[in-house]
């Protein structure tokens, strides 16, 4: 992430820090913060940041750039936090990465105080129900996306910036049950796209407009 991710440093960045809003003086969770950098992002606005990732060398990584910093090395499905303990639940492209997503959402639910907002960004499910990707011509083209079995939740392998990688794939449908069924309030949804200045300096970021990879919700806790 350090070395720039262009879909969050080209599209998703500017886009989430503006569903968070003002951050100034709350208290902050950024669930699945791997080295820190969005919770970095947030302190810098004034925010009261607590980030958990349960991998130990990001979130070594993590106090090391951000010292003083609040980290926890935990997994999502069981936040060691107070019920009702921050103003505001970020959730940037980790929900791909949980197993238990279920219980990851009923957590994000139980540590908002009321009136609190869980801000999420993940990929889309027609793209995590890809393993063929782009279907290309005989020249290397382009043609369509592929996809399979999009109902059916799986661990999909996968390789990114050096790593092998586990991510999980599930319908959207499965994603906005489990939200609605931890009792939140959806008030957002977007599947963002780069801007045309942004396009310009990097066309490879066209091809957002044939597929949208991610989308963003916002939801609430209900005031108490």
């Amino acid at each position: 992430m350090e070395q720039g991710d262009p879909n969050r440093v080209l599209l998703l960045d500017e886009v989430m820090l503006g569903l968070c809003g003002e951050v100034r003086g709350r208290d902050v969770l950024d669930a699945g913060c791997g080295e820190g950098r969005f919770c970095r992002m947030l302190a810098a606005r004034g925010a009261r940041t607590i980030g958990i990732d349960p991998t130990a060398e990001l979130i070594a990584e993590a106090r090391r750039q951000q010292p003083g910093g609040v980290f926890h090395e935990a997994g999502a499905e069981a936040l060691p936090l107070p019920d009702a303990s921050v103003d505001l639940v970020v959730s940037y492209v980790s929900l791909v990465d949980i197993p238990d997503y279920r219980a990851a959402i009923r957590e994000k639910a139980r540590v908002l105080r009321p009136g609190g907002r869980l801000v999420a960004a993940n990929l889309n499910s027609f793209s995590t129900a890809s393993t063929l990707y782009w279907a290309r011509d005989e020249d290397g083209h382009k043609r369509h996306w592929t996809m399979d079995n999009y109902m059916v939740e799986r661990a999909v392998k996968a390789e990114w910036a050096g790593m092998n990688i586990v991510n999980w794939h599930r319908p959207l449908s499965a994603y906005m049950a489990a939200f609605f069924a931890a009792g939140l309030v959806l008030e957002h949804f977007d599947e963002p796209l780069p801007k045309r200045e942004v396009i310009a300096r990097h066309p490879q970021m066209q091809d957002f407009h044939r597929l949208p990879h991610f989308w963003t919700m916002v939801w609430r806790s209900p005031a108490g």
